[in-house]
């Protein structure tokens, strides 16, 4: 499943494509993939023009002038793909412009070859002859059409924590929102989107290395200094995740064909039996909260 910043880079991607395009079809071959019904979809949907493309978590919300909302979740296998118009003449010359594309998601050859394909769910044309198709291979994505006031009351976005990137996600909020659980190991609470919007497994190891704090320890032993530092790593890791375009390299490539890069620059995630960058010990690979889990045993001790 994407986490935070493959999903920010898609959303990125499509607010600088998608907004002032008026939806003119809209096409589904998989009931839950498109869990909507056609009277809501001819009227809130078809003939309008989208507004805003956001997000929440892990989520993209795409907002329409009809005062409703897309509401997206790619789960494990879902990808979004922008194809532009191949119609449209250079104001000065005859030559065709090089089709437009754009997207985001799981690495086969549906997000860089011919669309449809037997994996795309939903196509949504727009006015201008440019489309936006939804693939998705495993059939556990969803594009649900809801009221854009409505969209809040999700219970999936009643229980998400704050947005770690948010400029009012202060050090403060962070220590606040993890002493709710001091009894619980640290990792398991940074995993826990209650707590925290979108953040994996991969970030979450990144920044305790970069704080120095072994993901068993309980929150409530490690010190506030710690924590200050924990919350500015992890806003560095996911920043520079989003810089490098994306983190998950097995999963995540951008309708280029071209990967995330940030794992390439990761000091602990998937180095196991190598060096420390920081102190030279080797890296190990435990499991914490269910999850496989890299740490420096030297600079992360663990507690006793």
């Amino acid at each position: 499943m994407p986490e935070l910043p493959e999903v920010e880079i898609i959303r990125v991607g499509l607010a600088k494509l998608l907004p002032g395009r008026v939806i003119e079809d809209v096409w589904h071959d998989w009931p839950k993939s498109f869990p909507n019904s056609p009277s809501d979809t001819a009227k809130f949907l078809l003939k309008a023009k989208i507004v805003h493309v956001r997000r929440r978590a892990k989520v993209l919300i795409i907002e329409l002038s009809s005062n409703y909302s897309l509401v997206i979740h790619l789960k494990m296998t879902g990808q979004l793909v922008y194809v532009g118009s191949t119609d449209k003449l250079k104001a000065k010359s005859s030559k065709l412009i090089a089709e437009e594309k754009f997207g985001g998601g799981h690495p086969n050859d549906s997000l860089v070859g011919k669309l449809p394909d037997k994996s795309t769910r939903v196509k949504i044309d727009f006015s201008d002859n440019s489309k936006l198709f939804f693939n998705d291979q495993r059939k556990f994505g969803w594009m649900r059409l809801l009221p854009t006031a409505q969209v809040p009351e999700l219970d999936f976005f009643k229980d998400i924590g704050p947005e770690p990137l948010d400029d009012d996600f202060t050090a403060a909020k962070f220590i606040e929102a993890l002493y709710r659980r001091k009894n619980s190991n640290i990792k398991a609470v940074l995993l826990d989107q209650t707590m925290l919007a979108g953040v994996g497994n991969i970030y979450a190891d990144e920044s305790l290395f970069m704080a120095k704090i072994h993901p068993l320890t309980p929150v409530g032993r490690v010190s506030r200094t710690k924590l200050v530092a924990l919350h500015s790593d992890l806003r560095q890791v996911l920043q520079l995740s989003i810089t490098k375009g994306g983190s998950t390299d097995r999963n995540y490539v951008d309708a280029n064909g071209k990967k995330g890069s940030y794992l390439s620059f990761a000091q602990v995630f998937r180095r196991e039996g190598q060096p420390c960058p920081r102190c030279g010990t080797i890296i190990e690979k435990i499991r914490v909260a269910g999850r496989g889990t890299h740490i420096c045993p030297h600079c992360q001790k663990a507690p006793k």
